[in-house]
C-alpha cells in the first residue's frame, strides 16, 4: 500500500485556523478553546456551543482530518429545503489553498471554504464555499 504524502502539519493548519478565527471575529474563549484543547466549536444562528457535545460531529471532525488531512476549526448547523446541512470550515493541506480558504465579501461578511454535510442525504454532501455572517463572536451560513 502506497504511504499518502502529507503537504502540511496539523501545527501549520492549526496556526492559520486561528488566524481565521480571529478574522471572523469568533467569540474569544471558542478560539482559546481551539488553541489550548483542539475543541471546535459549532453555531446554531451565531449560538454557539462545543462539537464535543455532538458524539456524530466528533465522529465526522475525526473521519474528515484522517481523511483529507485537513483541520477543521468551526461548524455551521441550519436546517434547509434539502436537508440538515452542517458546514465544516476547514484548512485544507494544500499552502498554497490558504489565501482563499476565507475571504472578506463585505462587512461582516465571508466567503469561506467548507465541507458541507447533509445528515439528510449524505449523497449530497460535498466541499465548496459557503457565505458565512459574523455577528456577536458566532457565525452562521447566509448562503
Amino acid at each position: 500500500m502506497e504511504k499518502e504524502i502529507k503537504n502540511t502539519t496539523k501545527e501549520e493548519r492549526k496556526e492559520i485556523a486561528l488566524k481565521i478565527m480571529k478574522q471572523l471575529d469568533i467569540f474569544q474563549p471558542y478560539i482559546k478553546g481551539f488553541e489550548k484543547n483542539d475543541e471546535v466549536c459549532f453555531f446554531e444562528r451565531f449560538a454557539g456551543y462545543w462539537a464535543w457535545q455532538n458524539e456524530d460531529l466528533e465522529n465526522k471532525i475525526k473521519d474528515l482530518e484522517e481523511k483529507y488531512n485537513c483541520t477543521v476549526y468551526a461548524i455551521t448547523h441550519e436546517f434547509t429545503d434539502f436537508g440538515e446541512l452542517y458546514d465544516f470550515l476547514i484548512i485544507t493541506d494544500y499552502k498554497e489553498e490558504w489565501n482563499d480558504l476565507v475571504i472578506e465579501y463585505s462587512k461582516g461578511q465571508y466567503s469561506a471554504f467548507a465541507y458541507v454535510w447533509n445528515k439528510t442525504d449524505d449523497y449530497l454532501s460535498e466541499f465548496g464555499t459557503i457565505l458565512v455572517d459574523s455577528l456577536g463572536g458566532g457565525i452562521r451560513r447566509i448562503a
